[in-house]
């Protein structure tokens, strides 16, 4: 089978004895899933074809491990998993009343233990209160606190006794969920940091339960990075600075990571991550070594096992056929039709219609004087002829609520300033790139940035000159119905609920509005996500005749209009690769 193997013979990085002590070993086998995103199934219900990855896969390589470790094998999930493929969406919010498919399948796979992550939380209370119910086994979140009770919501830790081998798990989340999402989502909810949160729990893990071997199931990256003053992914802050940790489990960033470090302790500590879409098993073999019940040695060795390689569990597919035929009975449902081929690929360069009818549908919906939106994905289409269920799912890729916000004009400038400052290169001479580039995919394809946070405004017109640095790019010449457009004036403004809670920066960063005054600007809030908003529009008008708007432009356009032509060759025969 491919693997991906870590780099573990390191002088130092290696958790063992100089010579072989005596007594019993014992070899366990810990695997992760993480952030797969609704990846049930080997299909694609958006883009309706096979994919690769999938429980279904993973479930063959589990099936395969337990015939070799059997119960000294321990699978965890880390998150994000009740988001992203219609199958997810249709148990979360449609079919209610049945046993969750997702519960149903950690559980046909024997799960011991997992965590939520944010886009698990981004489902709302009923939806992923529901879940945990039904999943038979803990659900861990250390840093999830209830703040009825100042206790944690969900279990913090547990522990699991495989022959003799005392191994605990400790569960966390990525703390910066009040960045993203409405509070009403996580009501009674805070999240504390990782760091002092570990630094607690593990003083009570050892005195409490005196493990053999610790470990971290974390939804969050190592990067250590700052999002409103709490630290996103800190993961790997963990595992240097809270001596005890023998392998930290990542999540979170979908990004493939299998590397030692030495903790501040000066022992070794494999973190570790299988990315997203289950395309990859975070596949981990700990080696106990116990004399008359004390530990005397002890291995810790980890590779990132490829699902691509392993074949679909017939018998998994079997068990779950029903769920799978309602689920493709759900997004073939047609719900109106659209007159001409719409894609994101435009949406870089210029006003686009597929980035237009969704800033049309939200100024229809809300009655909003201008609407921000950004393509939130890279390179999806949806084409001429009728629009299926499956369709919506490219049309807006995330359960976010649609807010109208309270702006004014200066704040709306602010606002576009940043965004086309992560969006565009200020451009020097004819011959250089429109967008701010890469030469290599460094985690946003090709883009310096995220694409997801490249807003672009409907209801107003402006140019965007790149030639000129963050503050003086921007001219708003007036409304789009021609009324002036004044810099003092308050503006009711359309943005998505991950953008009006400060996901980005663009309203605090850049529109300069504190982050603890956003909640004050929200004048009202669907109640239900944007998706089923737009759905519901598509079905009263039935035919969409999607134009682009044409409100705004790149200028000066004698060097915009060919360094966008070079940049679209550039940006999308790369992706390619």
């Amino acid at each position: 089978m491919k693997k991906i193997f870590c780099l573990l013979a390191m002088a130092g990085l290696v958790c063992m004895p100089t010579h072989a002590a005596p007594g019993k070993e014992v070899t366990l086998k810990l695997l992760e899933t993480s952030d797969v995103h609704g990846c049930y199934f080997p299909y694609d219900f958006i883009k309706r074809k096979p994919m690769r990855g999938s429980l279904a896969r993973v479930s063959s390589f589990v099936k395969e491990q337990r015939a070799t470790y059997g119960d000294h094998l321990i699978l965890m999930d880390n998150g994000d998993i009740l988001q992203g493929q219609p199958v997810a969406y249709y148990y979360n919010f449609i079919d209610t009343a049945s046993v969750h498919v997702n519960a149903a399948m950690l559980n046909y796979m024997g799960y011991d233990l997992a965590t939520i992550g944010n886009h698990d939380v981004e489902t709302g209370h009923d939806v992923y209160d529901r879940w945990i119910g039904q999943c038979q086994f803990p659900m861990l979140g250390a840093n999830v606190v209830d703040t009825r009770t100042d206790e944690p919501y969900l279990k913090p830790y547990t522990v699991i006794e495989r022959d003799g081998v005392k191994v605990a798990v400790l569960g966390m989340i990525t703390p910066a969920i009040p960045s993203w999402l409405p509070e009403q989502l996580w009501k009674n909810l805070r999240f504390e940091d990782m760091e002092a949160c570990a630094r607690k729990w593990v003083e009570v893990i050892r005195e409490k339960e005196q493990p053999d071997v610790l470990v971290g199931l974390f939804h969050a990256g190592p990067e250590g990075n700052m999002l409103d003053n709490t630290v996103e992914n800190g993961s790997a802050n963990v595992a240097k600075n809270i001596p005890g940790f023998d392998v930290v489990f990542m999540g979170h960033d979908h990004t493939r990571y299998c590397e030692k470090i030495v903790n501040v302790a000066g022992d070794s500590v494999l973190l570790i991550n299988p990315a997203n879409m289950a395309r990859a098993v975070a596949d981990v073999t700990v080696k106990v070594t116990k004399n008359d019940g004390k530990l005397v040695g002890k291995s810790v060795s980890g590779q990132l096992t490829d699902m691509d390689a392993y074949p679909v569990d017939e018998a998994f597919m079997q068990t779950f056929d029903s769920q799978y035929q309602a689920t493709r009975e759900f997004v073939s449902r047609k719900i109106g039709s659209i007159d001409r081929t719409i894609t994101t690929k435009d949406a870089y360069f210029g006003p686009s219609a597929f980035i237009d009818l969704i800033h049309q549908l939200q100024l229809d919906i809300t009655g909003a004087d201008v609407s921000f939106c950004a393509p939130l994905s890279f390179a999806v289409e949806i084409k001429e002829g009728d629009i299926y269920m499956s369709d919506m799912f490219n049309l807006y890729k995330y359960e976010n609520m649609l807010y109208v916000m309270s702006l004014s004009g200066q704040e709306i400038k602010d606002f576009l300033e940043m965004s086309y400052a992560i969006w565009t290169n200020q451009m020097k001479s004819p011959e250089d790139h429109l967008l701010l580039l890469n030469e290599k995919n460094n985690g946003f394809g090709y883009f310096k940035n995220p694409s997801f946070n490249f807003d672009s405004a409907a209801g107003i017109i402006y140019t965007v000159d790149v030639t000129k640095p963050q503050g003086e790019k921007i001219t708003i010449q007036s409304m789009a119905d021609g009324t002036p457009f004044d810099l003092q004036k308050r503006y009711k403004v359309a943005v998505n609920s991950y953008r009006g809670n400060g996901g980005g920066d663009l309203l605090t960063k850049g529109a300069g509005i504190p982050k603890e005054e956003l909640s004050k600007r929200i004048l009202s809030s669907t109640e239900k996500d944007l998706r089923y908003y737009l759905m519901q529009r598509i079905e009263e008008v039935k035919v969409l005749h999607p134009q682009p708007l044409n409100q705004w432009k790149f200028i000066p356009e004698e060097w915009t209009v060919p360094a966008a032509a070079r940049d679209y060759r550039f940006l999308f025969e790369r992706s390619k690769e």
